[in-house]
């Protein structure tokens, strides 16, 4: 203790003194003991962050419900700061401070001209951490936004990669997700489907009603509970609009395809059984037309 006293009050660094007592050149032992110093604080933050600090974010990331995917690219991000954070105890330690200070004003000056030129990339890196976050849709979701939809098949920091129902592949910023309403039919395990069955003025619409409801309590994808609906919510030039309201499982698009064209079709057959007219629109054209001689042509 009294040796460490000494050398502290002497300024010099343990390491340092240690190896002049080792005989060590004191020219060589002023380089070689802060080096050692450097590293050996460095590893040892590290050491420490990634034995303690890393696990325990772990653990909370766990207490989130936060899954693989997810925390593999935030464990990145903390990697890069346990670094960031080695680094810098270790400068202070070897007593680097004046190297440590400027080096942390050019690091703030670069970083402020980066942050300037890269404002995008930034913000769609921000961006891909809320949607690793916060999860408004994983990779294999159908979602929608603006005129776009389609599956995701990839999410990264900068871009999410969606492949449309026509098999294109749109590669979208995160920050243009992020900052617009997106729909995930497939995020619940249940979706409610609407469509709009229209008859003519002369039909009768209890009959009709019965009909839609009955094919739908046929179809085995529909679900009984919530029951099926249906509801007049148009009064239309040449029909009555009926819409159908009812209820699948384990949605995704195909499924939803595959389950309204079956139930449509049934639908429609029954109605042509029944003899409920499913009309379809009509114009009447009035006016008077005037005839133009064949004379009168040729003279222009």
């Amino acid at each position: 203790m009294s040796l460490l006293l000494v050398f502290l009050q002497a300024g010099t660094d343990p390491v340092t003194g240690l190896l002049q007592q080792l005989g060590v050149g004191d020219g060589l032992a002023r380089v070689l003991g802060p080096a050692i110093t450097f590293v050996v604080a460095f590893l040892l933050v590290y050491l420490v962050g990634r034995l303690v600090v890393i696990p325990v974010v772990d653990r909370l990331l766990a207490t989130r419900g936060l899954s693989e995917h997810g925390k593999k690219p935030l464990r990145k991000i903390l990697g890069v700061v346990l670094v960031f954070v080695a680094v810098a105890a270790a400068f202070g330690a070897a007593g680097y401070g004046n190297f440590l200070t400027a080096f942390a004003t050019i690091g703030a000056a670069a970083t402020l001209a980066v942050g300037f030129a890269m404002q995008d990339v930034i913000a769609n890196f921000v961006a891909g951490v809320f949607i690793f976050a916060d999860r408004p849709f994983r990779i294999g979701d159908w979602i929608q936004w603006q005129d776009h939809e389609g599956v995701v098949e990839d999410i990264s920091f900068r871009v999410t990669r969606v492949r449309t129902f026509d098999n294109e592949l749109l590669t979208v910023p995160n920050s243009q997700l992020t900052d617009n309403v997106i729909k995930n039919p497939v995020a619940k395990d249940t979706l409610r489907m609407k469509f709009l069955f229209g008859i003519g003025y002369d039909d009768d619409i209890g009959r009709a009603t019965e009909v839609i409801v009955e094919e739908a309590e046929r179809n085995a994808d529909i679900l009984d509970e919530p029951a099926p609906s249906v509801r007049v919510t148009e009064l239309g030039d040449s029909y009555v609009g009926l819409q159908s309201r009812f209820w699948i499982r384990n949605p995704n698009r195909s499924d939803f395809i595959k389950t309204r064209g079956d139930y449509v079709t049934a639908v429609k057959e029954r109605f042509d059984a029944e003899g409920i007219e499913i009309p379809f629109p009509q114009r009447d054209l009035s006016g008077q037309v005037e005839m133009v001689s064949p004379d009168s042509v040729r003279a222009d």
